[in-house]
């Protein structure tokens, strides 16, 4: 992070950091510099440093600069999605024959990417409950290089202590590499808890209006942010210009977007605990959450992503997500619009038969920043 954001609050560095005044207009947004190649003033002689676009390009790095003040970090890096992202950091830090450990309830994509992509290259992995720091330890191995952490995780909102993990991982010589994206920076910032790597899906909360798909990766350490941004580019899967452009956008009302999620989603995690055919909520906000007290210490506020069981099994749970009507049946998270879907069916399909495999009875919300009354009154609706 640059100095001259370092002193700031989160909501300025969102509306600013990256984004400086177009010097040729003054245009108070970056312009999308939607072009491929660049002129050069004599052989080698690159203006600001870009010679083509996916090396680099002014409104990727407008957003990069953004994020990796966001995030407190020195490097930040865009993607086209997540998933391009995560495998941009494992191609980089990974050889044939290194071990990683992931949590037991990652997301599904994260675990089809080991399982079916990085495994098959001679990478292994052990499943940990990262909440339990013994758990964690007993997984190492001696070809570990990697420890892997969702907080809050995806679907069933578990919580991991990221200080607590990034002591482990020191102490083993490994690095620790957090995927951030139900928190976003707003809410939780893993590099000052002493992560090696924050991973997003800039396709959530931080564009916001689900109309993008992006990913990032940030790192506190300098050479590791010069070798991650040298794979980007010999990889070649980066963030576009317009999809930055949405990116920055979207970041722009981050904060205030989150505070409205996260009051939303305690009113709505409130109501299902009381609902009688409702048998478990997952959200870290409840006293009762078996993380709540890690997540009030290392979270800002708890955000808007809850799942709940219900009675009657998976066809009850299926039919609950089929009833809904202003909480939209969908994949993905994080937009200002509610959505509801079934872990089992849809986002965690890959992870059937294996250890992350999740409830068939559980139902996932991403709750928006509606008024919550309308969204209180669909959900009873939906559960009959």
């Amino acid at each position: 992070m640059s100095d001259q954001h370092s002193h700031q609050s989160f909501e300025t560095r969102a509306i600013h950091a990256g984004n400086t005044a177009d010097p040729l207009t003054g245009a108070v947004v970056p312009p999308i510099y939607q072009v491929s190649t660049y002129k050069q003033d004599g052989v080698g002689g690159l203006r600001g440093g870009y010679e083509y676009s996916r090396s680099a390009n002014p409104t990727r790095t407008a957003l990069e600069e953004n994020l990796a003040a966001l995030e407190g970090g020195h490097r930040g890096l865009a993607f086209a999605s997540g998933l391009a992202a995560e495998d941009c950091l494992l191609r980089t830090l990974l050889s044939p024959g290194d071990h990683v450990v992931i949590p037991n309830d990652a997301y599904g994509g994260t675990f089809r990417l080991f399982a079916k992509v990085v495994q098959r290259w001679g990478v292994d992995f052990s499943v940990a409950d990262t909440s339990d720091l013994a758990s964690v330890r007993a997984a190492l191995t001696d070809r570990t290089k990697l420890i892997w952490v969702e907080t809050p995780s995806n679907p069933l909102l578990g919580i991991t202590d990221i200080e607590a993990v990034a002591g482990v991982a020191a102490e083993a010589g490994v690095k620790l590499v957090v995927d951030n994206t139900f928190a976003s920076p707003y809410l939780q910032q893993p590099l000052a808890l002493g992560a090696d790597v924050v991973v997003h899906s800039l396709t959530k909360y931080m564009g916001g209006h689900s109309d993008v798909v992006g990913g990032a990766l940030v790192t506190a350490d300098v050479a590791l942010g010069e070798e991650l941004a040298y794979h980007q580019n010999a990889m070649g899967a980066v963030a576009g210009p317009f999809d930055s452009w949405i990116v920055l956008r979207g970041i722009k009302t981050l904060a205030v977007r989150m505070d409205r999620h996260s009051e939303n989603a305690t009113k709505v995690a409130d109501m299902l605990t009381r609902h009688p055919k409702v048998t478990q909520v997952l959200y870290p906000g409840l006293a009762e959450h078996p993380g709540h007290e890690i997540a009030a210490k290392q979270m800002r506020s708890f955000g808007g992503m809850i799942s709940f069981r219900v009675e009657g099994g998976e066809e009850a749970a299926v039919q609950v997500c089929n009833r809904a009507k202003l909480f939209t049946l969908g994949e993905s998270l994080g937009g200002v619009e509610s959505l509801i879907e079934h872990p089992g069916r849809m986002t965690h399909a890959s992870a059937a038969g294996s250890a992350l495999e999740v409830p068939a009875d559980l139902v996932r919300l991403s709750v928006g920043i509606e008024n919550v009354d309308d969204l209180l009154a669909d959900l009873r609706e939906a559960l009959g």
